[in-house]
């Protein structure tokens, strides 16, 4: 795979591809604008992306459009502390249809960056080492509503808040009150879409690729992922995040 070798210990793939979504609107957002001098404006959206799907892309588009960053970098988890038993497609299998995704797409790029660090990876760890590699960048969390519904649960959530704002996007049945200085609420498209959803048509005869990008799909075909019949490659669960 060609990689764009950002340092050591950090592999960003360059984008590649994938669905535009509706542009975002921020509401109440501290994050609007970035002046002279100003860090670089990184969302992280991490998860299993297992597999990756238009709604991660369209997502990610939606805040590119709005301004509320200036890149997305989606960061591919080995391992969640909430489900350490997952099974998930190999790591290497799932970077690389988050790759084919993104393809050509600005400003979006796939990060293998968690795989280099112990397991279980807990998302306080992985900001930690990337402000000490990266110090030019500020690097926004970006969840879900129903992630921030649990997000006191998250490993060390006040330590989090203190040193990084937080984007949080609409997801069906949540309802947000009580936000704290330092979070976004996007108001981006709704969308009602899941891996788990995916992974349960493949095997249905009927089902030919929707919410998939092209080359997902002909990839997912290609290598005979997610059959029912074929053994799981690996062990592991996704981070404290939301692409699954």
């Amino acid at each position: 795979m060609n990689d764009e070798l950002i340092n050591k210990s950090a592999t960003i793939h360059p984008s590649l591809g994938g669905a535009r979504g509706e542009a975002a609107e921020a509401v109440n957002s501290p994050l609007l604008g970035r002046g002279q001098g100003e860090a670089f404006r990184t969302g992280l959206y991490g998860g299993s992306f297992n597999p990756i799907h238009n709604g991660h892309i369209q997502l990610s588009q939606a805040l590119l459009d709005a301004h509320l960053i200036d890149e997305m970098w989606l960061l591919v988890s080995p391992q969640n502390p909430f489900k350490v038993n997952q099974k998930l497609l190999d790591d290497q299998a799932r970077l690389q249809l988050a790759t084919l995704a993104v393809r050509d797409i600005p400003n979006l790029k796939v990060s293998d960056y968690e795989f280099r660090l112990p397991r279980p990876s807990y998302m306080v760890h992985t900001l930690e080492h990337l402000r000490e590699e990266f110090p030019e960048r500020e690097f926004i969390l970006v969840i879900g509503a129903d992630n921030w519904e649990r997000f006191p649960m998250w490993y060390k959530s006040e330590e989090i808040l203190a040193h990084h704002r937080v984007i949080v996007y609409p997801r069906p049945g949540c309802e947000l009150r009580d936000i704290p200085d330092g979070v976004t609420i996007a108001d981006t498209p709704l969308i009602d879409i899941s891996s788990t959803e995916i992974r349960e048509h493949i095997n249905n005869p009927d089902y030919h690729g929707e919410g998939l990008s092209p080359a997902v799909w002909e990839e997912i075909k290609k290598k005979g992922y997610y059959k029912k019949a074929s053994p799981s490659p690996s062990q592991g669960g996704v981070n404290q995040g939301e692409g699954e």
